[in-house]
């Protein structure tokens, strides 16, 4: 059974950065596309990031310029590396993935708990 776990999710002051990780097991991340996601309630899952098995990456206007996504394929782990936050990142961030050589947003096969990260003024 797939499982992505992620981590780092945690309570930073405007400004600051966190670096989430999501971590896969009976799964390889560098034949797949993985991405990123984030929700609060009441809005619509927005895509964050997503890296692909070229490791192309792409990111959501919102985050573009401040968050990195990256595979580390020695240990089978994607990370967004988030910096210069703001109050409106504040979401549940999930971690997902699909095996395709197609890198979309859309359609994604697994999904990780999430992690919350929170941030304040």
């Amino acid at each position: 059974q797939v499982q992505l776990v992620e981590s780092g999710g945690g309570s930073v002051q405007a400004g600051g950065s966190l670096r989430l990780s999501c971590a896969a097991s009976r799964y390889e991340f560098r034949t797949s596309c993985t991405g990123w996601f984030r929700q609060t309630p009441g809005k619509e899952r927005e895509g964050v990031a997503r890296i692909d098995m070229f490791n192309t990456t792409t990111y959501g206007d919102s985050v573009k310029g401040r968050f990195t996504i990256s595979l580390d394929i020695a240990k089978n782990t994607v990370y967004l590396q988030m910096t210069s936050l703001k109050p409106e990142d504040t979401a549940m961030y999930y971690c997902a993935a699909k095996t395709s050589w197609y890198c979309s947003f859309n359609a994604m096969d697994y999904w990780g708990k999430g992690t919350l990260v929170t941030i304040s003024s």
